[in-house]
């Protein structure tokens, strides 16, 4: 009698920075889809409190620690099916704060995982930044657009800057040593575990209203948003890590629902039946003399679609209610 075989094991994968807001719901989707996660984090940023829900998952490894001083990361990269590289530091409070440890996470770590991922060819999945759009001034941002970045005095573009870095280093890999690529640059992801603390807007809002304290608008308030649920990221990401045709590519991954920041406050005091009130707070007190905001943020995402049949949908309301409630 023929012994049955056994069921094949299931298909690696690393992520970094699995421990962070956006992170955390990526390694659940991985898992829940029958995959073998391991997670590098440092926890600079993230929190294990962000994968309870998880955390005893037999398919699941934590390595607590910073990617570029992870021994085994060649080893891990070897035998990975795909790496989702999202450990960087983020955080507009954060950026001005501490803009040396900035630039030396978002470039050293990058360089680490495309150092690694280029010996066997591990396909990466970088995670960029709205941020490399910069200056323009543009009613919505495509692929294609050239990057208007403001000078070295303003640490904001230093990040923004540095993540651009990480998409040249990456396309370089691709190009020399024929490594697979894909770009995502990430536009205002918000949902259940983001944090306020390095100046999320979203969270802030929301921790406000709920307390009745007053909503702090940064500047005028008319400054717009397009805010993407992280659960529509999360199929973003992993439609473009299994797609061969966005390899080399990058990607805008966002919603094109535009809000000002002054209309997000009011929906979320109407939503929440909040006793709260605004107050609008000079950008030179809310961060430091000579700081420079965007405008406008709203991608296009015509070659999401296109290359994965996914377009971000989740509404504004239904963002507020799903965030609120967590």
């Amino acid at each position: 009698m023929t012994p049955p075989s056994a069921a094949p094991a299931p298909s690696r994968v690393v992520v970094t920075g699995g421990a962070g807001f956006i992170g955390s719901h990526l390694v659940e989707r991985l898992l829940a889809d029958g995959k073998a996660v391991t997670v590098i984090d440092d926890c600079s940023t993230g929190s294990l409190d962000n994968l309870v829900a998880v955390r005893g998952h037999p398919r699941l490894r934590l390595i607590v620690a910073k990617v570029s001083q992870t021994a085994e990361l060649p080893a891990l990269l070897a035998c990975a099916e795909t790496v989702f590289h999202l450990a960087a530091a983020v955080g507009v409070e954060l950026v001005l704060r501490s803009p040396v440890h900035v630039l030396e996470t978002n470039l050293h770590e990058t360089e680490a995982v495309l150092h690694a991922a280029s010996r066997h060819r591990t396909p990466v999945v970088l995670a960029s930044t709205s941020e490399v759009y910069g200056r323009s001034t543009k009613a919505s941002f495509s692929e294609e657009d050239d990057l208007l970045i403001g000078p070295p005095t303003c640490a904001r573009w230093g990040y923004a800057c540095s993540k651009l870095m990480d998409e040249f280093m990456a396309l370089a890999a691709a190009k020399e040593h024929g490594l697979p690529v894909v770009i995502a640059r990430i536009f205002n992801t918000v949902g259940p575990r983001q944090t306020g603390r390095y100046g999320m807007v979203l969270p802030r809002f929301l921790a406000a209203a709920k307390a009745g304290q007053p909503l702090r608008v940064y500047g005028d308030g008319t400054q717009t948003r397009c805010f993407c649920h992280v659960a529509d990221t999360v199929e973003a990401l992993v439609r473009l890590a299994r797609s061969p045709e966005a390899r080399s590519q990058v990607f805008n991954v966002g919603s094109t629902e535009e809000i000002s920041i002054r209309g997000l406050a009011e929906r979320i005091i109407a939503r929440l039946q909040s006793a709260s009130e605004m107050v609008f707070v000079p950008y030179n007190e809310a961060y430091e003399v000579g700081f420079e905001d965007m405008q406008r943020r709203r991608p296009t995402v015509e070659k999401l679609t296109r290359v994965t049949g996914f377009r971000p949908a989740t509404s504004l309301d239904r963002i507020i209610a799903l965030t609120a409630v967590a």
